[in-house]
């Protein structure tokens, strides 16, 4: 938000410079972000300064050339060669010196130099309007009339002043200072609470008069919910025209380039008070009727810049008896807009529900100032002074005369918040004992009334304008707000108590984990925990009502919490492949968010937050090299990833059990299950139809680790150590030949049920199928390390074993030997 500090001045008298203001904002919760200079003129008019023509006389090489001496308050006058018809000597001018750089209004830069024109040597330039800035005649040179001395600088004979532009970071709860005359407000509320002698006031309107009665328009608001308070009032015979100097310079100071009076008015309103204001052609109005409604789903709406929309049945529209006129707080129609040929306008100064207006905007796409404050909660009771004070400046700017009665239309009457505030709880919550007087002090300043009091505790009202104010709490803030955090001491001691952090400590292990996955050519994601409930329609054995709902939604792709994190994985997928990068290796942690409609009961007992870690694989493996031969990203990729991490962690997975599932999101997938039957990870294949729905085309593949399931797994295991063993491993493989329905798994198990002393490992290290084998059989090529801590193994112990082995798979899994 832009304020400028010439124009706060118009409500507060105050001495402080544009520094000190800056830190005042900051430390009442203004964060100014930067502060710029505003020149009246570009380059101030710097090295521009009074001179008087000594002597003019013709130049001997031209017909129109004049050589002056102009006197500039040196030793010595300049001889500055001169075009222009009217100088003459005696003239009091503006020079502009050697080395000054002049704007033109033209847009063009002139850095004065000195020169020889004509073979005549000019020490300077004489300055017309529009080459100074100021006007544009080029007619002549500026004649000034004045007492100033020569040398004197030329901006302070026109008086220019400079403007200092305040970028403030407003917070969304602080709509009340969205305007020049809010911050004024603030700025008086804290230099009136340190002693300052300070006076806030609004521009008089005492001289609001109506002139006539005989352009009435009717007000019907049919939806008072979505707009509580309405007033309208016209104005007749207006004059558009440019705007004065005074009203243009203070747009521009906040970067608005004025249009005409009427369309400046407007905008002048909406930045001195933070009240929007809406200003129809009233001759375009049918009925000579304004009706606050909503319009039939996919009504046709053409908008002020000329495109057509298609309202939603919960747009709220300004209309006339026949037709919509304007998107209620958001944007104007073209047909009822201000133009060059009108005459007559309706002046609107409404308070429209925050909800329905935020909605509208998001719906359309349409980000205006009007739906900035709108959406945030605008003031109802500064309507009536708006109104008139809008009233008043067109009267005066666009010499139009009020030609109906205010119509007013309130649904209700708006009451200031009454809060119970403890000087106890002020004094916990702020850290500090403020004295009772200056609390008082405080809320005076603030504009919050005392209307009770006792020896504990006080009772406020809260003036309308702070929509985000109405706890105890929120006063307290206000109080230490303006009191200043700096105010509050910084305690010399530090108390606190031991905790005890539980084992595995769940942050350290998401720092493994994510450390793991970079070092491996993995990239962390984040994603927003709010999705489109669109991702979840038609899934097979998914239940929509397990969504948790947003009540008021940003938009229809951002309307439920997510319940898991692939669409959030697809979509960033999506988002690089349209960019040419489709090679991708993704990792995100989050929560996921269901809701059990068996326990509705209104708490938060029926939702529940799970935190997951998805891991996701697509495109190429390895990249294009001369060295690496290329491989693409396969189901195994990822499966080799999710064991070796879990090897990280310190998991032995053949402890695991393994299963195929059905998951709604992404088709069938192997899970990793602990042995109680809590599923640990699942590793999938992205279904085709669950991809096309990001709009992703290339195979994904995706892991999902259960993380709670996983910390409360990894309890059980402890760093443990001991001395490396002394005596060799031997090794040695069979070459099986089993049904194809006999599983790596199995074979492990039973060869680990066999041999529980001396078999440390075993590996498959290959699989064949192929002709040369019976129908339903395959070949798995597996190793076994054997090992003896206390002795070499012997060959008869080794071959012992080995037997044992072979006959245990012969007997359990039909294994034969090849």
């Amino acid at each position: 938000m832009t304020i400028s500090y010439n124009w706060l001045k118009d409500y507060l008298n105050f001495s402080e410079t544009h520094e000190q203001i800056a830190e005042i904002l900051t430390n009442i919760g203004l964060e100014v972000e930067s502060v710029e200079v505003r020149e009246t003129i570009k380059g101030g008019l710097a090295g521009i300064v009074l001179g008087r023509v000594l002597t003019c006389e013709n130049h001997p090489n031209s017909d129109h050339l004049h050589i002056t001496t102009v006197n500039i308050g040196d030793e010595q006058p300049l001889q500055i060669v001169c075009g222009a018809p009217n100088v003459a000597a005696g003239q009091k001018v503006a020079v502009a010196t050697i080395g000054s750089t002049l704007y033109f209004l033209s847009g063009d830069e002139v850095k004065i130099k000195r020169s020889k024109i004509r073979g005549v040597e000019s020490f300077g330039m004489i300055c017309a309007e529009d080459e100074l800035g100021t006007g544009s005649d080029h007619s002549g040179i500026m004649v000034i009339d004045t007492n100033a001395c020569e040398g004197t600088p030329i901006n302070k004979i026109l008086e220019l002043e400079n403007d200092y532009v305040f970028e403030i970071g407003l917070t969304p709860n602080r709509i009340d200072a969205a305007s020049h005359y809010g911050v004024a407000r603030d700025l008086a509320a804290y230099m009136k609470s340190n002693g300052g002698n300070v006076t806030l006031k609004l521009p008089e309107i005492d001289g609001f008069k109506i002139d006539s009665t005989d352009n009435a328009y009717e007000i019907l608001v049919e939806n008072a919910d979505a707009c509580p308070r309405y007033a309208g009032i016209t104005i007749s015979d207006i004059q558009i025209a440019p705007s004065p100097d005074w009203l243009q310079k203070r747009l521009k100071a906040i970067g608005i380039n004025p249009k005409n009076n009427a369309v400046d008015i407007t905008n002048f309103i909406i930045h001195e008070l933070g009240q929007p204001l809406h200003a129809f052609d009233a001759d375009r109005i049918d009925g000579k009727k304004a009706v606050i409604r909503t319009c039939a789903e996919g009504t046709s709406f053409i908008t002020l810049d000329g495109i057509e929309r298609k309202l939603d049945s919960n747009d709220l529209m300004i209309c006339s008896a026949t037709r919509p006129m304007c998107i209620a707080g958001v944007f104007g129609g073209l047909d009822s807009g201000i133009s060059n040929e009108t005459r007559n306008i309706f002046l609107e100064c409404a308070c429209f529900n925050p909800v329905w207006i935020r909605k509208t905007a998001r719906r359309h796409g349409l980000h205006t100032d009007a739906s900035f404050l709108y959406e945030r909660g605008t003031d109802p009771n500064i309507i009536p002074y708006a109104i008139r004070r809008a009233a008043l400046l067109f009267k005066e700017i666009a010499k139009g005369k009020i030609s109906s009665e205010i119509k007013d239309i309130s649904a209700k009457t708006f009451e200031p918040c009454t809060v119970k505030l403890s000087y106890k709880n002020i004094d916990r919550l702020t850290g500090k004992k403020i004295d009772h007087d200056k609390i008082k002090t405080i809320l005076e300043s603030l504009e919050i009334k005392i209307t009770g009091e006792n020896e504990d505790t006080l009772l406020v009202q809260v003036p309308s304008y702070r929509v985000d104010v109405t706890r105890e709490c929120d006063v307290i803030e206000e109080i230490l707000r303006i009191y200043s955090y700096n105010n509050v001491d910084v305690p010399s001691e530090l108390r606190s108590s031991l905790s005890y952090q539980p084992k595995p400590d769940s942050e350290e292990t998401v720092n493994i984990v994510a450390d793991f996955l970079s070092n491996n050519g993995f990239t962390e994601i984040m994603s927003n925990s709010l999705t489109s409930s669109s991702y979840y329609e038609n899934l097979r054995n998914f239940d929509t009502k397990t969504l948790v709902k947003i009540l008021n939604p940003l938009s229809s792709e951002l309307n439920v919490m997510r319940q898991t994190l692939l669409f959030n994985g697809l979509e960033a997928i999506a988002h690089n492949a349209n960019r040419k990068n489709s090679d991708l290796k993704l990792y995100e942690f989050g929560n996921i968010y269901s809701y059990s409609h068996d326990i509705a009961d209104g708490t938060l007992k029926s939702y529940t937050e799970d935190y997951r870690l998805s891991i996701f694989v697509t495109g190429a493996n390895t990249q294009l090299s001369w060295n690496v031969q290329f491989e693409k990203s396969t189901f195994f990729t990822l499966k080799k990833t999710v064991e070796r991490l879990f090897l990280r962690l310190g998991i032995n997975i053949n402890e695991l059990q393994t299963a195929i599932k059905t998951c709604p999101f992404s088709g069938e997938e192997l899970t990793y299950m602990l042995k109680n039957g809590k599923t640990i990870a699942a590793i999938s294949i992205v279904d085709r139809n669950i991809r096309e729905r990001c709009d992703v085309k290339q195979d994904v593949f995706v892991a999902e680790i259960y993380w709670a399931q996983l910390m409360k797994h990894l309890k059980n295991y402890s760093v443990t150590y001991k001395e490396l063993p002394k005596y060799p491993e031997v090794r040695r493989d069979f070459a099986l030949v089993i049904d194809k329905n006999v599983t790596y798994r199995q074979l492990y198990e039973i060869a680990f049920t066999t041999e529980k002393k001396f078999l440390k490992n075993v590996t498959l290290f290959d699989v064949y199928e192929g002709d040369s084998l019976p129908d339903g059989k395959k070949q798995y090529a597996l190793s076994f390390v054997l090992q003896d801590e206390d002795k070499t193994l012997a060959d008869t112990q080794i071959e012992r074993i080995m037997q044992n082995l072979l006959n245990a798979f012969a007997a359990h899994a039909g294994a034969a030997l090849r």
